[in-house]
C-alpha cells in the first residue's frame, strides 16, 4: 500500500492526534505523551513510523500537508530624529535567500509571511552596475540621492558598495566541507537530490589545488569522504549521487565534526570554507538559535567560514539557517531550483565562496543642518550600536569577491512637512543644529582583510550635489524592489507604493540582458495576479 493511502487510512482520532515537530519526523501528540510512546502507538508499517525509520518497504515516504516554516520576527525600522539621533549603524549584508524563498512562495500561489521578507536582501540579490574599486581598495562607494517614489515629504538615499572582483583562474585554493543534512525530511525532491544536483555543479568548478570532504548527519553524523583532491570529481560526485535521507536531525555534532574535518586539511593562505545545506530542522542535541550562535562564534576563531544553502518547502527553518551564515562568517541562500545552484554556486562562485572583506560594517552621520530625519529601509537584524562601529570585536559581515551591497534610506530635508520630535535634554548647551558645509552626511566603512583581526577605516562625504533630478538605473531598480518589499510585508512605511508604480519604475533598459531582473518583473506581476485573484 502507498504512503499517503495509508495515511488516509489512518483513524481520524489518531491522525488529529499527531503532530510533526522536526525534521526526520521528530513527532509528538498534542497530549503529554512521550514520542517513544506515540510512536510505540503507531501500528508496525504505517506511514508515520515509516517516516521516522527511514522509509517503508517500497521506499516512499509520506509528504507532509501542513506548514511548519519558522522565521525570525522582524519589527521595521522607523524614522529617527537627526538632531537626537544623528549616526545609523549596521553590518553588511549580502545574502540573498529572502528573495529567492519570497519568489518559491508567490510561484506556488502561497501568502508571503511578512517575516519572510528581509528588504535588503531582495535587493542585494540583484547587480548594479556601481564602479570598480581604485587599486589598492576592496571595494569603492557610490551614493545618490533622489526624490521618493512613494513619499512625498522624503528623498531617497542610495549606498551602493562594489567590491573588487578576481580572476578565478588566481583564486585562493579552496578548502570546502559539504555538510548535507540526510535527515527524513530531506528526502522530497526539492530538497536533497536537489542538494546532490548543487553540489555536483560546484564539483565540476574545482580544480587539483582545492580540497573537498563531505560530512552527512541524520540521527548522527559521518565522514563519507575526506580531503579529495578537487580534480578527482568522479569520485566525489559517487560519495554526492550515493546519499539517501532518513533519521532525525543531529545537526550540531555534523557541525563540530564538519569543522574538525576543515581543521584536518586547513590551507594556510587559502579558503577554508564549510557549505551547509539542510532544511534547518535540527531537532537532536543543540538546536535553539541562542545555542546555535554560540556554535558557530566559537568555532569560526579557528579560521574557517561557514556558508548555509537552504532547501526544501514547507519544513524550512530559515531563522535558524540565517544565524548560522550570520555568525558563521559566510552567507546564506535559499536554492529552490538548478537554475538558482548554478547562479550561486557556479555564476558567482567568487561572491559566494572568496572573502575579499570581512566584519564590513557601515555607519552614516547625517548633518542636522541639512536633513531633520531619516530611516533605513531593511537590515534590522543587522543594526548595530553606534558605538559597535569602531569595536572590533563586534562581528559583522563578510563581502565576497564582486560582490554588490545596497543600503537605501529615505530621508526627510527641512523642507519636509514631516516632523521629528525632539527631546530637551538638560545638560545639553545648546541644540545641535549642525554645521552648514553642504554636506547632508558623511558615509563611513570599517572592514578587515579576510586574514586580519584589525579593522581599517575609510569615508565618504555626501555632498548636496549627490541629490539628482532624475534616478539613475541602479537607484530606479533598487527603489523598485524596495516597493514591492513593503508591499509584500504590508509595510506601514509603504505610502502610495503599489505593483503599478513597481512596474513604472523598471524600465526595459534596467532589465536587458539580465534574466534575473526580467524575472523580478513577472514575479511583481505574478503576485499582483494572486492579489487579484483573492
Amino acid at each position: 500500500m502507498k504512503q499517503n493511502t495509508m495515511l488516509k487510512a489512518m483513524p481520524l482520532a489518531f491522525a488529529a492526534m499527531m503532530t510533526f515537530t522536526g525534521c526526520g519526523a521528530d513527532y509528538a501528540p498534542t497530549t503529554n505523551m512521550m514520542k517513544s510512546e506515540a510512536m510505540n502507538a503507531v501500528p508496525a508499517g504505517d506511514a508515520y513510523a515509516c517516516y521516522e525509520a527511514e522509509a517503508c518497504e517500497d521506499g516512499s515516504f509520506a509528504e507532509p500537508d501542513f506548514n511548519t516554516e519558522e522565521y525570525s520576527a522582524i519589527t521595521e525600522n522607523s524614522f529617527k530624529s537627526t538632531a537626537a539621533d544623528p549616526l545609523s549603524t549596521f553590518s553588511a549584508d549580502v545574502d540573498t535567500a529572502s528573495y529567492s524563498n519570497l519568489r518559491r512562495i508567490i510561484r506556488e500561489g502561497g501568502t508571503v509571511p511578512s517575516d519572510a521578507v528581509r528588504i535588503e536582501e531582495m535587493i542585494n540579490y540583484f547587480h548594479y552596475d556601481y564602479p570598480e574599486p581604485q587599486a589598492g581598495e576592496p571595494f569603492s562607494v557610490t551614493t545618490e540621492i533622489a526624490d521618493c517614489p512613494w513619499n512625498a515629504d522624503t528623498k531617497l538615499m542610495m549606498v551602493g558598495m562594489k567590491a573588487k572582483d578576481i580572476d578565478m583562474q588566481q583564486r585562493k585554493p579552496m578548502n570546502l566541507v559539504f555538510l548535507i543534512d540526510v535527515s527524513g525530511s530531506m528526502y522530497l525532491p526539492d530538497k536533497l537530490p536537489l542538494v546532490q544536483k548543487a553540489f555536483n555543479m560546484l564539483t565540476e568548478e574545482l580544480t587539483e589545488q582545492d580540497r573537498v570532504s563531505i560530512v552527512t548527519y541524520a540521527g548522527m553524523d559521518q565522514v563519507v569522504l575526506e580531503g579529495a583532491s578537487g580534480n578527482d570529481g568522479i569520485r566525489i560526485r559517487e560519495a554526492i549521487d550515493a546519499l539517501e535521507a532518513g533519521g532525525s536531525t543531529a545537526g550540531a555534532a555534523g557541525i563540530n565534526t564538519a569543522y574538525d574535518i576543515a581543521k584536518k586539511y586547513f590551507i594556510d593562505g587559502g579558503n577554508n570554507r564549510i557549505i551547509l545545506a539542510t532544511d534547518g530542522d535540527l531537532n537532536v542535541g543543540i538546536s535553539s538559535e541562542a545555542e546555535l550562535k554560540k556554535l558557530v562564534e566559537k568555532q569560526r576563531k579557528k579560521g574557517v567560514f561557514l556558508s548555509v544553502l537552504g532547501f526544501g518547502t514547507g519544513n524550512i527553518k530559515d531563522n535558524k539557517m540565517e544565524t548560522l551564515a550570520d555568525n558563521g562568517n559566510g552567507n546564506y541562500a535559499y536554492i529552490d531550483s538548478e537554475t538558482e545552484a548554478r547562479r550561486v554556486l557556479v555564476e558567482e562562485m567568487g561572491g559566494t565562496l572568496e572573502t575579499v572583506a570581512k566584519d564590513v560594517k557601515f555607519q552614516v552621520e547625517f548633518n542636522p543642518a541639512y536633513i531633520k530625519g531619516y530611516r533605513l529601509i531593511g537590515y534590522e537584524n543587522r543594526v548595530m550600536s553606534a558605538e559597535d562601529f569602531a569595536d572590533d570585536t563586534k562581528d559583522a559581515g563578510e563581502i565576497g569577491a564582486g560582490h554588490t551591497v545596497t543600503a537605501l534610506y529615505e530621508i526627510a530635508d527641512l523642507n519636509s512637512t514631516m516632523e521629528f520630535a525632539s527631546s530637551d535634554l538638560k545638560y545639553s548647551d545648546k541644540e545641535n543644529s549642525g554645521t552648514e558645509n553642504g554636506e547632508y552626511c558623511t558615509v563611513s566603512v570599517r572592514y578587515k582583510e579576510p586574514d586580519e583581526d584589525e579593522s581599517k577605516l575609510l569615508t565618504y562625504p555626501v555632498a548636496a550635489s549627490a541629490y539628482t533630478g532624475q534616478m539613475s538605473g541602479n537607484l530606479r531598480f533598487a527603489s523598485a524592489v524596495a516597493a514591492f518589499g513593503m508591499l509584500m510585508r504590508r509595510s506601514q512605511y509603504q505610502g502610495t507604493a503599489n505593483r503599478e508604480l513597481v512596474l513604472n519604475l523598471v524600465s526595459e533598459n534596467d532589465t536587458a540582458n539580465d534574466q534575473y531582473k526580467q524575472e523580478f518583473v513577472e514575479l511583481v506581476k505574478m503576485a499582483d495576479l494572486l492579489e487579484t485573484a483573492e
